[in-house]
């Protein structure tokens, strides 16, 4: 697990977009095929480079368009929010293989909250691209403090990583937990503990 703090009011970024080039993917995975000793043009495999680039496209430019909604709320100023039951997909860039990402946000409000699909949009934005997850887990606390705009923010994020459950050592149990703290929620123990003990419960259940 990491613990780091972000520092000073961070702004709410959009996710830049990639440029793809969906017809030299489909050359590459072709050619790829046939390094593996498979036959492109073969029934079963006619269609695959095009699947793959079309998947390589709608992966890499996940839907960021839509805006934070908040709601005045000033009698829930001081209160622990916790959304959980995020989960998504993204991938190693060391590897290229499928990573599973169980994230946890929370935050508390300062005279308004936070529409609850933006946290599960923020962390498919983050997610659609080649990563790594303590990355991740920062990029989420960052992208969520410029909506809030407070640093009063702490994500939790619990990995499984293919790169390491079917290459490698292929301890197919193993779990990487990382944690991006700041704000109160690095300084303020009890509301530290507060968010572990509800974030944990939800991302690893069992």
């Amino acid at each position: 697990m990491t613990s780091t703090s972000l520092t000073g009011r961070t702004a709410a970024t959009a996710v830049p977009e990639p440029r793809i080039d969906s017809g030299r993917v489909r050359q590459l995975i072709s050619e790829l095929l046939t390094a593996l000793g498979e036959d492109p043009s073969r029934e079963g495999l006619t269609g695959t480079p095009d699947r793959v680039a079309s998947w390589w496209h709608a992966f890499l430019r996940p839907d960021n368009s839509a805006t934070a909604t908040c709601f005045a709320e000033s009698r829930l100023s001081g209160q622990l929010v916790v959304v959980g039951g995020i989960s998504v997909w993204s991938l190693c860039e060391h590897h290229l293989l499928p990573m599973h990402l169980r994230v946890a946000v929370g935050y508390v409000p300062d005279g308004q909250v936070v529409g609850l699909s933006k946290f599960g949009r923020i962390a498919q934005a983050r997610a659609g691209r080649l990563q790594v997850q303590e990355r991740f887990t920062r990029q989420v606390a960052e992208a969520v403090a410029g909506v809030i705009g407070s640093v009063d923010v702490a994500v939790a994020v619990d990995g499984t990583h293919l790169c390491m459950s079917m290459r490698g050592v292929r301890m197919e149990t193993a779990r990487t937990s990382s944690l991006q703290a700041s704000g109160r929620f690095s300084s303020d123990p009890v509301l530290s503990q507060q968010f572990l003990a509800l974030a944990y419960k939800d991302i690893r259940p069992e």
